[in-house]
């Protein structure tokens, strides 16, 4: 291996952290691995993510949705909330 230094972005480096962490790696381990992945050119997450997206398509066609007219989207909602507050006074 070869060390490497690089400048990141705060936001680029809290989210390597985060990552590692939830991987139990370090953050260079995590830059290698999507270091990898992009040079490989496939990303298995994507794949996957694809593949839900597609499983999902449908699945909320028997849900009541609201036109997209001024003001249904609000009132659909709202009668959502109501719904869902109802049952956590009960």
């Amino acid at each position: 291996m070869r060390r490497t230094n690089i400048y990141l972005e705060d936001r680029q480096t809290e989210a390597l952290d985060r990552l590692a962490a939830g991987e139990g790696v370090s953050r260079a381990e995590v830059i290698r691995r999507l270091l990898d992945r992009a040079l490989a050119g496939n990303d298995d997450r994507l794949a996957e993510d694809l593949a839900a997206i597609d499983c999902s398509f449908g699945v909320l066609a028997e849900f009541d949705v609201p036109d997209r007219e001024a003001g249904a989207r609000e009132e659909h909602l709202a009668r959502i909330w109501q719904v869902g507050s109802a049952g956590v006074d009960a």
